[in-house]
């Protein structure tokens, strides 16, 4: 099992004088101690879980091209990037900008969207859900289209593509891996059997039946349900000195047994990079035998 680092809080204790220097001490830290991928949320304000809408939020493909800058070898992606609020062509762009600038270690995280408010507030596209999953699927298509050697029109029910052009091409070829946020039953995980190289659920009780009604899609499509990376997000606390150490790793060792083989781990305040070294040191050695 691989262990990543989600930075969905960006409100850290050395304010704005040190933020710039504690985001790329936090990215080299991750990656110098194992962890491999680095994430960031896809939203222009904070989301409620976390803070108050006010609290600072970066654009998701901006701080991912600078985190691809200061680093080397993780893995970067939105987790997960909102369908409706980027033109599928720019951001089929944007990713395989990424890729490029990166050396191919990009990945196209991408979700239908939820954040009605922050879409309002900013006057982003936030059509009802239906309309919103029929988005999600025809962006997918575009970018797969984009990705592949067809640089020809396509005509969708929401989006026409005159030519979809795509030069530099992505570095991963055929291209970026694709990941689908959600657990939607009928929807998200239809789409992950047809489209995505990697789904990203909940860790929660109903782990385990939204992982059997993705085999069932699977099944049904004759895709391969061996080959889709199982991801969930979730928090990792080892403790101040390390004392629930032994309590995270079992829940690892759980979530192994269930087929996850991949876990993103929120933090708090990246200006302390102390936990993200306590993990490197005792979770993720155990965790890579898992």
């Amino acid at each position: 099992m691989d262990l990543g680092l989600h930075i969905a809080n960006f409100t850290w204790s050395g304010g704005s004088a040190t933020f710039v220097d504690d985001l790329r001490r936090t990215a080299r830290t991750a990656e110098d101690v194992g962890f491999t991928k680095i994430s960031v949320m896809d939203h222009v304000w904070q989301i409620g879980m976390i803070g108050p809408p006010e609290h600072e939020m970066l654009e998701a493909y901006t701080a991912l091209g600078y985190l691809a800058a200061v680093t080397e070898r993780v893995q970067l992606l939105a987790w997960v990037t909102a369908a409706v609020y980027r033109e599928p062509g720019l951001l089929a762009k944007e990713v395989t900008t990424l890729d490029v600038l990166s050396k191919g270690r990009a990945m196209l995280g991408i979700g239908a969207a939820w954040n009605e408010e922050e879409s309002v507030g900013l006057g982003l596209p936030f059509p009802g859900t239906a309309e919103r999953f029929e988005r999600l699927e025809e962006t997918l298509q575009i970018c797969l289209q984009m990705w592949s050697d067809d640089d020809g029109p396509y005509a969708g029910k929401h989006y026409q593509l005159g030519r979809t052009l795509n030069s530099p091409q992505s570095v991963q070829r055929p291209h970026p891996p694709i990941l689908i946020g959600g657990g939607g039953e009928k929807k998200t995980l239809r789409l992950v059997a047809q489209y995505a190289q990697a789904c990203n659920l909940f860790d929660s009780p109903d782990l385990a039946h939204k992982l059997d009604v993705l085999r069932g899609h699977c099944e049904a499509l004759g895709r391969d349900y061996d080959e889709i990376e199982k991801t969930v997000m979730g928090p990792v606390d080892p403790g101040p000195n390390g004392e629930k150490v032994d309590a995270t790793l079992e829940h690892l060792r759980d979530l192994a047994a269930l087929g996850v083989t991949h876990v993103q781990l929120g933090i708090g305040d990246g200006s302390s990079t102390e936990v993200l070294e306590l993990i490197g040191e005792r979770i993720i050695p155990e965790a890579a035998k898992l």
